[in-house]
């Protein structure tokens, strides 16, 4: 039995809270040993036996820390995780992986000279829907898949004050915030596609960041888009897929975060399920059974997979412990980040570009 990795997650915000502490939490081979909060007590309230430390520093010369996770603004997540490299420590990094692709780049490189573990944090490819989605597609349930839709949508027409989120950056915006998670979920069902095209735009009255996004991937005999408004008062389908035999259709988020901001606790693995969808958020399948007689149809609730974050840092600490292949590879966040230029240049130019990478 490999000794647990001690690990230490800096930042306490809506990252740490509900995506990360609480995932760490419930994966045996992995202990808490330290959260990163410069002010406050909530991490001392919430994580009593874990150590509380005020500076990144601190937990960087912490050697009872093996990984360290980065969960704080998005423009720090750069220079953190490169601090951590150097210092000798395995890295999760949250979304975005880094605000450029040189960036990324430079990381992938960084912690291959170390023989470190770098792991981008796409979460969202063990969201419910998500593995429903890849099942179907496995099943050929909809036939040969020739449009995919991914939404991310809010409503939100008033900025939110005082918020790193709304202010001007490379890495804010919607563009940096949700759509590392749907154009991840799309090349990790498709591969790299041949070319993109993207409207990456400004739709509220009064905003600072990008807060709309349509992006085109295009591979052959097939389209993906990749779409997230702020603007979206009545959400559309979170997944849509058309194919030669039928369709299927999903309305809603994975229950995840809003069970976690609800209070839900994350039981330990092997001692509880998490979680299950209620039944009147499955997705419908719509397909024709006789090719023959397309006004012949067929609808089918799907009952939606189990999402568990717990398998994504099972799958962290089984690639530290060398048990396993790492899932969500450093290469994985540098095209993510890559597309994500792309599609604000395509977006500048009113082009479709072509992908060689």
């Amino acid at each position: 039995m490999s000794a647990e990795v001690g690990v230490a997650v800096i930042g306490f915000g809506l990252a740490g809270q509900v995506f990360h502490a609480p995932f760490v939490s419930a994966v045996p081979g992995l202990k808490l040993e330290v959260i990163v909060q410069r002010k406050g007590d909530e991490a001392s309230k919430a994580y009593p036996a874990a150590r509380i430390l005020r500076s990144v520093e601190e937990a960087l010369n912490d050697s009872a820390v093996q990984l360290v996770v980065v969960g704080t603004p998005n423009e720090t997540h750069f220079d953190l995780a490169k601090q951590a490299l150097l210092a000798g420590k395995h890295v999760v990094i949250d979304k975005p992986f880094a605000s450029t692709s040189d960036e990324a780049a430079e990381l992938e490189k960084l912690a291959k000279q170390q023989g470190l573990v770098l792991a981008p944090f796409h979460n969202r490819r063990w969201d419910g829907d998500f593995l429903t989605v890849k099942k179907l597609l496995t099943e050929e349930a909809v036939g040969r898949l020739v449009t995919f839709e991914s939404h991310f949508d809010r409503f939100r027409p008033v900025p939110r004050e005082n918020t790193w989120k709304e202010a001007p950056s490379i890495s804010s915006g919607l563009l940096f915030d949700l759509a590392p998670h749907l154009v991840d979920q799309a090349l990790a069902l498709f591969g790299v596609p041949q070319g993109i095209s993207a409207s990456v735009r400004m739709d509220r009255d009064h905003t600072d960041i990008e807060d709309a996004f349509d992006i085109t991937l295009e591979y052959p005999k097939l389209r993906a888009y990749c779409r997230s408004s702020m603007l979206a008062c009545d959400a559309s389908p979170r997944f849509l897929l058309h194919g030669t035999k039928g369709s299927f259709k999903k309305f809603g988020l994975d229950p995840q975060e809003p069970a976690l901001l609800s209070g839900a606790k994350v039981p330990r693995m092997g001692q509880g399920e998490w979680l299950a969808e209620s039944e009147n958020h499955w997705g419908t399948l719509t397909v024709a059974p006789v090719a023959t007689d397309p006004g012949t149809l067929t609808q089918t609730k799907v009952k939606t997979e189990f999402g568990d974050y717990r398998n994504y840092y099972a799958n962290v600490r089984d690639a530290i412990n060398g048990t396993a292949e790492l899932a969500v590879k450093p290469a994985d966040g540098y095209r993510t980040i890559k597309l994500l230029e792309m599609a604000r240049q395509s977006s500048l130019e009113g082009r479709t570009l072509p992908i060689a990478f």
